[in-house]
């Protein structure tokens, strides 16, 4: 198989190499998702190039990588922004107004679903659940979420963003660019101040929990502490 020819330096090499080093020598091509993301760090999605280079890394063919990475949608096929806004349209997002903060949006940046601004700067998508029903409408920048989003709050966020500025979430660590997630995601730790973020499970996440303690409702019997046992196994008797 012929070197490709890109912008993948020794340094990407050795991270390549280290990823490899994650896995046991006969299941290497389970490091073709990370690897992927470490592409995706280089030039912000992945391209031919970034497809040969995992064939040459693994030792496969690039029909292999190239169907693997065009089966998730984490992995981007053509040129992304520097930051990903995805607007959850789902059911739950959308009766509170996802569909309207999606809309605003386009209208605002000029561009369509999977579309990028001509600074390069946003790339704007629809979004199916976004795993944060008790928040929305939300979306995510780089998948770090904002919530309770309204039209006019989101428009306000990517303003900022094109700014060159980057707003603090609503939960988790400080923004992201698209090539730093990548890198995270390929397991390479980010060394940035306030890096990490700690938090706690917010009011409307833990609703449902408190109204069943106000109103004593819990499952007949249930015991957390009981240890989760195979379907048919037997007790051990002493």
């Amino acid at each position: 198989m012929t070197t490709p020819t890109t912008v993948f330096d020794e340094e990407i090499r050795q991270r390549a190499r280290e990823i490899l080093t994650r896995y046991p020598a006969d299941r290497a091509r389970s490091a073709l998702l990370p690897l992927l993301h470490l592409v995706q760090s280089v030039e912000g999605h992945v391209s031919p190039a970034g497809v040969e280079f995992c064939a040459e890394v693994l030792g496969i063919n690039k029909a292999q990588v190239g169907a693997v990475a065009s089966f998730y949608t984490m992995y981007k096929r053509r040129p992304t922004g520097d930051y990903l806004v995805s607007v959850c349209t789902n059911t739950m997002c959308n009766v509170l107004g996802g569909q309207e903060v999606y809309d605003t949006l386009s209208e605002h940046l000029g561009v369509g679903h999977d579309e990028t601004t001509t600074d390069g700067s946003i790339t704007l998508e629809h979004a199916e659940c976004l795993a944060a029903c008790d928040y929305g409408p939300v979306v995510t920048v780089n998948y770090d979420f904002f919530d309770n989003v309204t039209p006019g709050a989101a428009v306000d966020l990517v303003d900022e963003l094109q700014r060159g500025n980057r707003p603090q979430p609503s939960r988790g660590a400080r923004l992201c660019t698209l090539k730093e997630m990548s890198l995270q995601l390929a397991g390479f730790p980010d060394t940035r101040d306030d890096a990490v973020a700690d938090g706690v499970p917010g009011e409307p996440t833990l609703r449902g929990l408190h109204l069943a303690q106000q109103h004593g409702i819990a499952v007949a019997g249930f015991n957390p502490d009981t240890p989760i046992k195979k379907a048919g196994a037997k007790e051990d008797k002493k």
